[in-house]
């Protein structure tokens, strides 16, 4: 996506609103948009998800398959998170390679779940050394309103909950399929990322996509089910103080452990 662009009048009104403690949506500062996750929307895939975090949407699909263990992780599965902006999702997204920001939003998903141990990679080892099960995770944006981080770790986390992993057996270099079996994913936790922008000395949680545009910092934070900080990421030119770092932290906990509810949820249905 190019550089968004944010009218000079609406600017200021979003920062006349924040002087008074309010937002140009009606939100309080520390409330996210509405969230709502159905599960099973691709039917090929072995998992999947449609979120919707206020007006923004991701789609996500879960491919699982065997594959070779990386050189130096031969004792465990394979977990990679990818994203895309689709062009329809907003006027400045564009085709072709990813950018920076597509990047930057892919491997902070990733990390998120990774550091959170959420899958235990050691249970997807067909063959030590030789054969493991790899999962994939597949992120489509199709309508952009701000705050992907959160809405595509939704997406990726409520996928992997919901999806079933086929039966492989290695046996003298053949990797054979055992049809009909089925299992539920080794979880171990579940991971929720909460977003939070700094417009002067305010911190809001979950931007909209014109309080994007205003902010001077941004902080993700991702925590596990026991409240654990795993995974941090700081953005913007700005910086933040000892003391909203500690809000940052607590908010992102309080607002994470509703928000894993709801995850929790939906990977059940």
């Amino acid at each position: 996506m190019t550089a968004p662009i944010l009218d000079d009048l609406k600017k200021k009104k979003i920062l006349a609103l924040l002087k008074d403690g309010q937002r140009i949506d009606g939100r309080a500062l520390d409330e996210p948009r509405a969230l709502t996750v159905d599960t099973g929307v691709i039917p090929k895939a072995e998992g999947s998800a449609r979120v919707r975090l206020g007006d923004t949407e991701v789609v996500c699909g879960v491919k699982i398959q065997p594959d070779k263990p990386f050189p130096d992780l031969g004792d465990r599965g394979i977990f990679i998170c990818t994203a895309e902006i689709l062009p329809l999702a907003d006027p400045s997204a564009e085709p072709g390679p990813p950018g920076e920001e597509v990047i930057e939003l892919a491997r902070v998903v990733d990390r998120g779940i990774r550091e959170s141990g959420m899958i235990d990679l050691k249970q997807l080892v067909l063959e030590k050394d030789k054969s493991v099960v790899g999962i994939f995770v597949d992120n489509s944006v199709t309508d952009y309103d701000g705050n992907l981080f959160d809405a595509c770790s939704y997406a990726s986390v409520a996928s992997i909950l919901s999806c079933k992993i086929p039966k492989w057996e290695y046996k003298d270099g053949t990797i054979t399929k055992i049809d009909g079996v089925l299992s539920d994913p080794p979880i171990t936790t579940v991971p929720v990322s909460v977003t939070m922008g700094k417009i002067g000395d305010k911190i809001l949680v979950d931007p909209n996509a014109d309080e994007w545009k205003c902010m001077d910092a941004r902080m993700t934070i991702t925590t596990n089910a026991d409240g654990n900080i795993c995974a941090v990421q700081k953005g913007g030119s700005d910086g933040f103080t000892p003391e909203q770092l500690v809000k940052c932290a607590q908010l992102s906990i309080s607002t994470g452990a509703k928000i894993r509810d709801m995850l929790k949820q939906a990977g059940r249905s």
